[in-house]
């Protein structure tokens, strides 16, 4: 069985960069088996087709636009992309992805099994850096991440050294 787990958002907007962050984390934390891809989606949207072709499960993590407050948490399964239970969409790059499922829904390729952990931002403007109140749900995240791929029968081992996630949107420019 492959299983995906997919980082999606645009890094230059604040929290919309939610999604490629954590998947940062995931990548430095942990050693996953070989049946695991991690892949960064960024803003890539319909281009990323190809990606989730023969994968059996793909789990996204992502900002949407939903009612309740900064930091909640919303989690969706494949059906609700279909008939069309997500919310409105925060930026292009979502449309892509619900675009992404139904091409591949009619390739016959789509994921049997598709969950989108979603989280509401709070700042959407230009920036690199995560607002304090979704920066601390970063752990949250990543544990249901963890749960999910439990669930799937997949066990990442904490690696004894964490790397250093590599971050680049966040570092700032050396001075000369």
């Amino acid at each position: 069985m492959k299983i995906g787990i997919m980082g999606v958002g645009n890094v230059l907007l604040k929290d919309e960069g939610f999604g490629v962050k954590l998947l940062y984390i995931l990548k430095s934390k942990y050693d996953f088996p070989e049946n695991v891809v991690l892949i960064d989606g960024g803003t890539a949207g319909i281009f990323l087709s190809p990606e989730i072709d023969y994968l059996d499960k793909l789990l996204i993590v992502d900002v949407v636009k939903a009612k309740g407050k900064p930091g909640d948490i919303r989690i969706y399964n494949k059906e609700d992309f279909f008939i069309d239970r997500l919310p409105l969409k925060l930026s292009p790059h979502q449309l892509g992805l619900q675009e992404v499922l139904l091409l591949n829904e009619i390739k016959g390729t789509c994921p049997e099994e598709v969950k989108l952990i979603g989280i509401i931002p709070k700042a959407l403007e230009t920036g690199t850096e995560l607002s304090p109140e979704i920066e601390e749900k970063l752990t949250e995240v990543e544990k249901l991440v963890l749960e999910t791929l439990r669930d799937w029968g997949v066990e990442p081992k904490l690696k004894e050294v964490p790397e250093d996630p590599n971050i680049w949107w966040e570092k700032k420019v050396k001075e000369a």
